[in-house]
């Protein structure tokens, strides 16, 4: 398979201005300002192939939807290389951007105040697709969704699992090489949770982009996965399979002590909070 996504030494680090307490001496700070720099990603190097389903795990602030802000060309790099299909992400390209998608779980990329069909038709144009050939996917999109029902009721009349798979449907629309998926189950039912589960496994078994998807729901990162990034506090500590990491895990924690991924997870995670 070829690579897809590649980065070199890819880092990020924002400059804060550190504000003082009290009035006399924010003045001060006018003249004297104090600056802390925070490192969201430092120095990532890695290898993504195409068709893959890649979890990207890691607590909050571990620096995972800077990661895909950076890939999708969102964010520039303090730092480092990276290229996608080719191209750096953030020169945003058309012919980069065209083959591209990103979800972010709490932004909205679709109206608010009209019809999920509406909008679709509105992203049509922005793509330039073909009218016809647009509707027959929203169609097809949205019955693997099981939303056909709502595709004309106004975005902000549905309910959240129903928005969600909208936005999916709309990520979509262009058929993207690439999809960065940041959170897209979260805040849903175990019933929409599952949909959205099913619908990715079978449309990167019959589109094969590659796709690559945070979430603190672990069942998303193990059904659907097939290559699991571990990232803490800004570096990437693990890269491989889910079984390899459950092994290599379950002999590091204890031995005779079985374990499963959503455990070794937790555990990772509570670690992680102390130390921050």
């Amino acid at each position: 398979m070829a690579i897809v996504i590649e980065t070199t030494d890819l880092s990020r680090v924002y400059q804060t201005y550190q504000k003082p307490e009290g009035f006399i001496n924010s003045l001060k700070g006018f003249v004297n300002r104090k600056h802390v720099s925070k490192v969201a990603l430092d120095k990532t190097t890695l290898k993504i192939e195409s068709g893959q389903i890649v979890g990207l795990v890691g607590a909050n602030g571990a620096g995972k939807t800077t990661l895909l802000k950076m890939l999708s060309g969102l964010v520039t790099p303090t730092s480092g290389d990276a290229r996608v299909l080719g191209f750096r992400p953030w020169e945003r390209k058309n012919e980069f951007l065209r083959q591209i998608s990103i979800l972010l779980g709490q932004k909205n990329q679709l109206w608010w105040d009209i019809s999920p069909a509406d909008s679709y038709s509105l992203l049509a144009r922005i793509y330039d697709l073909d009218p016809a050939q647009a509707r027959k996917r929203v169609e097809h999109l949205a019955e693997m969704l099981q939303c056909t029902h709502v595709l004309h009721t106004q975005l902000r009349r549905l309910s959240l699992g129903e928005r969600m798979k909208m936005e999916i449907i709309g990520a979509l629309l262009h058929e993207p090489k690439i999809l960065f998926l940041d959170e897209p189950t979260i805040g849903l039912d175990i019933v929409a949770q599952e949909t959205i589960r099913e619908f990715l496994d079978q449309y990167v078994k019959e589109k094969e982009p590659t796709v690559i998807l945070t979430s603190h729901y672990m069942d998303d990162i193990a059904k659907l996965a097939d290559k699991l990034l571990l990232i803490s506090k800004g570096h990437i500590v693990y890269q491989g399979t889910v079984p390899e990491f459950v092994t290599k895990s379950n002999t590091e924690l204890a031995e005779n002590e079985e374990v499963d991924f959503e455990d070794v997870i937790r555990r990772f995670l509570e670690a992680e909070s102390r130390v921050r």
